[in-house]
């Protein structure tokens, strides 16, 4: 049933002031008390053994209430921000009665000789029913009158619902009664009468069901205007594309990774530099596979396994790689202490470099993000000043361990970061520039890069800041370290 707007503003009307018992349909109640739960707040419910109804009790909202639960001592919760209003400002109370369907058939003689009154779920729990159907009181007379000359113990069953009454069929009804004032439920319920403020004065503390929905449905409707949602790529681009290609066939060591993932690209990087025989399992981060969640239950890329055993993070991942002692190493070999200088380095990328640039892409105030960028600026001189003078890797002329931790973030400073926040080239014949220039034109690297499309497209809810982008994301905007 869709109400009329000129139907929902009489029953809005209608069921605020109560001025007499209403009769609805379950149709008709599902439809219009949801335009009028801001202005009452629910109670009580009472349930009875011998009757096929339930009474529900709802307070006028403005009645108010105590606080449900103390407040918390501990310094460290996050305070709820509230507004205390008023109490006691109107004393409204009204009393729902839900008659459950099949509740005229039950009128009968065998609900009867269980116990039940009939004379009183008529009366007592349908006030005001036989005000509205006169046709109740003439039947019942004739009723009461037959009654005389039956045996004693045999009752004879109340007359049926009138013909058009809501649940005359054996549908589920509900009446509706204001009972402020005349001690019902047991109890004393203070001042009688209507409601002590306007009808709008209720809507202005709270918004009813159907316009919170309607509202909702506007703002979600202004966002997808306003802001396309582009979908995210699933697939290589350009070269990495090519190399996908190359290591699709079944291997012992499968590599799963998203093509956009700058962690993912790490372990490829690593992967082709050694030249290590795997296979390339793309995997969309949003509808994760079984066989991904087997190997990292967080559903997280990358991930590695080989043959039965399997294992997640980038870091740990490159390491794994390392100790297998096949191809070219990363890690300077033999040499402890020029390995735990490239494994302090890479913690600082980790710690400092990668949260900086998610800080500076994810801001939204400009005033915040120049001060991001100064922290990343300052974080990358700090590295250059650890790597080898002349470079023009970090360790010199080759390829390293730490050049493959940072190699997916330079290549990101101009395809992400350039368009989307303005980030400068590096300056002309600086140390700087060397090392980004020797990452670019890496062969190794170079197979791993989709085209600039791709990245342009995957970052843009990034640069947006938009929510749930990933657990990522989530993570720097609440201020913690990488997930």
């Amino acid at each position: 049933m869709i109400p009329r707007k000129c139907d929902t503003n009489l029953w809005r009307e209608r069921l605020f002031n109560v001025d007499e018992t209403i009769i609805l349909s379950e149709e008709q109640f599902r439809t219009y008390f949801p335009h009028v739960d801001n202005i009452y707040s629910h109670r009580s419910t009472q349930h009875y053994k011998r009757k096929p109804l339930v009474s529900h009790y709802w307070d006028c909202r403005l009645k108010g209430r105590p606080p449900g639960t103390p407040k918390s001592d501990d310094p460290n919760k996050k305070k709820r921000k509230r507004t205390a209003r008023q109490r006691d400002l109107c004393d409204v109370k009204i009393k729902i009665t839900e008659y459950f369907p099949g509740y005229g058939a039950m009128l009968g003689p065998e609900t009867f000789t269980h116990g039940f009154d009939a004379s009183s779920l008529a009366s007592e729990s349908l006030p005001g029913v036989h005000a509205l159907f006169p046709v109740l009181e003439n039947h019942g007379a004739e009723q009461a009158v037959s009654r005389e000359n039956q045996h004693f113990g045999v009752l004879t069953p109340n007359p049926p619902l009138p013909e058009g009454h809501p649940g005359a069929n054996g549908q589920r009804f509900f009446t509706i009664q204001r009972v402020n004032g005349n001690g019902a439920n047991g109890k004393n319920d203070g001042v009688g009468g209507g409601h002590r403020h306007t009808l709008e004065e209720s809507d202005r503390v709270k918004k009813n069901s159907v316009q919170r929905y309607l509202l909702k449905e506007a703002r979600e409707r202004k966002k997808t205007i306003s802001q396309p949602q582009k979908s995210y790529h699933t697939q290589a681009t350009g070269h990495a594309a090519v190399t996908v290609q190359n290591h699709s066939k079944e291997s012992t060591l499968k590599l799963y990774g998203s093509c956009f993932c700058p962690f993912v690209q790490r372990v490829w990087i690593a992967l082709e530099a050694k030249n290590i025989p795997y296979q390339y399992i793309e995997v969309d981060p949003y509808q994760k596979p079984p066989e991904l969640l087997e190997v990292n239950p967080r559903g997280l890329v990358p991930a590695l396994r080989h043959g039965n055993w399997g294992s997640y993070e980038s870091s740990v991942l490159m390491e794994y790689l390392e100790d297998l002692g096949i191809g070219l190493p990363l890690l300077p070999p033999g040499d402890a202490q020029l390995r735990a200088h490239c494994r302090l380095w890479t913690d600082f990328i980790n710690r400092h470099v990668v949260p900086s640039f998610y800080r500076v892409l994810q801001e939204q105030n400009r005033e915040k993000q120049i001060l991001n960028a100064q922290e990343l600026k300052d974080a990358l001189t700090t590295l250059v000043s650890a790597a080898h003078p002349q470079g023009p890797f970090f360790l010199g002329p080759n390829l390293s361990f730490v050049d493959v931790q940072i190699a997916p973030w330079i290549l990101r400073l101009g395809r992400v970061l350039k368009p989307y926040r303005g980030w400068p080239d590096p300056e002309v014949g600086s140390r700087w520039a060397a090392w980004v220039s020797a990452v670019e034109d890496d062969k190794h690297v170079k197979a791993t890069v989709s085209t600039d499309e791709l990245y342009i497209d995957s970052y843009e809810r990034y640069a947006q800041n938009r929510p749930n982008t990933s657990q990522l994301a989530n993570a720097i905007n609440s201020g913690r370290g990488l997930p």
